[in-house]
């Protein structure tokens, strides 16, 4: 891991413990908008899929033992999720070629968004819930209660990317 990577990826799980404490000013601020998924998803946009993978596991599991946030019943849950997140950016950010195109940048970031959402809801419905987490449970935790936070990913993870591949920030 190369002394930038290390760097963004600390200052990344920093922001994603910060955030979360200022959005919960907000009633239900860190459930609408899952401040903590934005640094996840730029780390691992801009970091690369190690960098992302180590950055998604820690900072749930750092911000819960420091904060309590996530509260320990849905660290699991999260962290997968999360280290999804890290994964597949970093991974689909190497697979597209002129990834500095915004399009290419939302196409990663949707297929991030989907694969991570998924990996929750199965690690929910099958280890966490099992025989009682059921697809309408999964659409209205991942999706419907989520929205605010969906475009609010939407709108800012691809400016936070676009914005470090031009300061010469990204690797990927």
């Amino acid at each position: 891991m190369k002394t930038k990577n290390l760097v963004l990826t600390a200052l990344f799980i920093a922001l994603g413990i910060v955030l979360p404490i200022a959005f919960h000013v907000v009633p239900n601020g860190g459930v609408l908008f899952s401040p903590m998924h934005i640094p996840v998803l730029v780390c691992g946009l801009v970091t690369g899929p190690i960098e992302g993978l180590i950055c998604g596991i820690v900072t749930p599991a750092l911000s819960s033992a420091l904060t309590g946030m996530p509260p320990a019943p849905r660290l699991p849950g999260m962290m997968v999720e999360l280290a999804v997140y890290g994964l597949v950016g970093g991974l689909m950010m190497r697979l597209l070629k002129d990834n500095k195109n915004f399009g290419k940048i939302y196409l990663a970031l949707i297929v991030t968004m989907l694969c991570g959402r998924i990996a929750g809801g199965l690690v929910n419905a099958l280890i966490l819930n099992a025989g009682n987490y059921t697809l309408k449970m999964w659409l209205t935790g991942y999706f419907l209660n989520g929205l605010p936070g969906i475009i609010a990913h939407l709108i800012l993870v691809p400016l936070i990317v676009r914005a470090l591949q031009k300061a010469k920030l990204s690797v990927n």
